[in-house]
């Protein structure tokens, strides 16, 4: 009798909210999960409580905005698996909340290192990885917020949130998940975003304060849908729990 192969993620700032709660529904599927978090305190006490529950994990001290961090956690992954079905972009940050007419450059720095160069510089450590998969998904976690169709429909409320780092760095990611796409035929390269666009409800996180009105389950749910896809699923998607998204 042939070993099943088992399925392999790599989940970024997995620590807590929408990267835990997808690390944990990819682990109760039986599947072997690196779980990354840039916090290593934080990070192992979420992996032991997985762990706890009979879940393959594998704590990897990531900070997405640090080569050598990045470079480390791919050496961690290689020492327990010979490939990855699936890396999870989800490590983000709402950056500077300032102004447009007050903001500058560097303003915009923190949430482009998080939200833009950190899926690059993760992505491109993976990709041998990756490759070497039967069917790769990378799932990149972006934001309704990114989209320009949202942002300029006034009955979003996002059209009224004035300020430049966060959406035009979830937009920044939206295109790259295209062009990775494009790139890579070999490899399912898709976004999302963890709410749902048509009833204006997003997932309750620490990064909004828990204001959202869906739980962390209801906001991965897209997530594991994306990781889950078969040989002939889609790539260069945005959607959200309900489907399509307009870019």
């Amino acid at each position: 009798m042939e070993t099943p192969i088992i399925q392999t993620a790599l989940v970024t700032g997995a620590n807590k909210g929408l990267g835990l709660e997808t690390a944990r529904r990819l682990g109760a599927q039986g599947w072997k999960v690196f779980l990354g978090s840039r916090d290593e305190a934080r990070g192992r006490a979420a992996a032991d409580t997985l762990a706890a529950d009979g879940i393959d994990v594998v704590f990897v001290q990531l900070d997405v905005t640090d080569d050598a961090s990045v470079a480390a956690a791919e050496r961690l992954v290689r020492e327990h698996a010979d490939h990855l079905d699936v890396l999870v972009n989800n490590a983000g940050s709402p950056g500077a909340i300032v102004h447009p007419g007050e903001a500058l450059p560097a303003d915009l720095v923190p949430a482009f290192e998080v939200n833009v160069y950190g899926p690059v510089r993760v992505t491109h450590a993976f990709l041998p990885l990756l490759q070497a998969a039967d069917n790769p998904r990378v799932v990149n976690v972006s934001s309704a917020a990114g989209s320009f169709a949202v942002v300029t429909d006034p009955g979003q409320a996002v059209s009224k949130m004035h300020e430049l780092a966060y959406t035009t760095s979830k937009a920044a990611l939206n295109m790259l998940t295209v062009r990775y796409a494009q790139a890579f035929p070999g490899i399912k390269f898709n976004a999302v975003t963890p709410g749902e666009v048509a009833t204006g409800k997003f997932a309750a996180t620490d990064m909004n304060g828990h204001r959202g009105q869906l739980t962390v389950t209801e906001g991965s749910d897209p997530f594991i849908r994306l990781a889950l896809l078969d040989a002939d699923g889609p790539t260069a998607t945005f959607t959200d729990r309900l489907g399509h998204v307009d870019w």
